[in-house]
């Protein structure tokens, strides 16, 4: 057997679901591992694929911890060790590995029950969460930077920033769940789990609402701020690389707001988006 085919191999059986206790396949052929005299061929290849999913569930656990505490600890098991069968991580790092999460999730709305919408939110916010903490930045325009802006002017957004919009208030509830999580003293594992439902159902009981918020970062720490329709409108139609004018134009159509307010807010916006390091010089296509 060439190495090129060993390792092709090896990392098939290495990456093949476990059994419902958490077991290899029985019928798993490693006659290419050499046993020693404690352990079998197929009990030393079952330490590399248990290895494997346990920790790509742990990763599971990590990045979406809103998701879990949404649908369940056992839903959210079932859900992580189906999505991943199905979805396996397909880079050297852990990072991607929930990156098609929404997409599989509204393909197998089974694993969220009567909870699929408020999951999907959750589901995309976390992701998003990723994607702030540690995706992509370019040089940030400053204030200075901005003094003419004039209405054929082009700006870019930065990479990193998630704009959302959303049914639920699931940057709440993702916020709450942490705190929960991480005040967790002397408390047993099944008194955390009971305030975390408690948590839980405070929000899904909540009426939905249509909610925008973008999801950037500052400081090497993630933050969830809530803006307006137009305010979203308006970063969208800057992401998509529309002129300053064409931009303003299409984030105020239809506004209940007075044109003259507008104006102060859009100054406004601008300024903040400034501080914050939001803007940035357009991507070359």
């Amino acid at each position: 057997m060439k190495l090129l085919e060993l390792q092709r191999r090896m990392a098939a059986d290495v990456m093949r679901p476990l059994t419902g206790s958490d077991h290899i396949a029985p019928k798993t052929s490693a006659v290419y591992v050499k046993p020693n005299d404690r352990l079998t061929s197929l009990e030393r290849l079952e330490i590399y694929n248990r290895q494997y999913w346990f920790r790509v569930i742990d990763s599971m656990y990590e990045d979406f911890a809103g998701l879990c505490a949404v649908i369940g600890q056992r839903s959210f098991d079932k859900l992580a060790k189906a999505y991943v069968s199905e979805c396996p991580s397909q880079t050297f790092t852990l990072r991607n590995l929930g990156s098609q999460i929404e997409g599989w999730l509204r393909r197998n709305p089974g694993y969220a029950g009567q909870k699929l919408a408020i999951a999907l939110d959750m589901a995309r916010l976390e992701w998003a969460h990723i994607e702030a903490y540690d995706g992509e930045a370019a040089t940030a325009l400053g204030p200075e930077d901005l003094i003419e802006l004039g209405p054929g002017l082009r700006l870019g957004l930065q990479p990193y920033i998630g704009l959302l919009e959303l049914q639920y208030p699931v940057d709440d509830l993702r916020i709450s769940v942490n705190a929960v999580s991480e005040d967790h003293g002397a408390a047993s594992n099944a008194v955390l789990k009971r305030k975390e439902r408690g948590v839980v159902r405070k929000f899904t009981r909540l009426r939905p609402e249509r909610i925008f918020l973008a999801v950037h970062r500052l400081d090497f720490s993630v933050y969830y701020r809530r803006i307006t329709l137009e305010e979203f409108r308006l970063l969208e139609a800057i992401r998509q690389g529309l002129s300053i004018g064409a931009a303003v134009e299409a984030s105020i159509e239809d506004s209940s707001i007075p044109l003259e307010e507008l104006r102060a807010k859009i100054e406004t916006w601008f300024r903040t988006w400034a501080e914050l390091g939001w803007l940035c010089r357009p991507r070359k296509k």
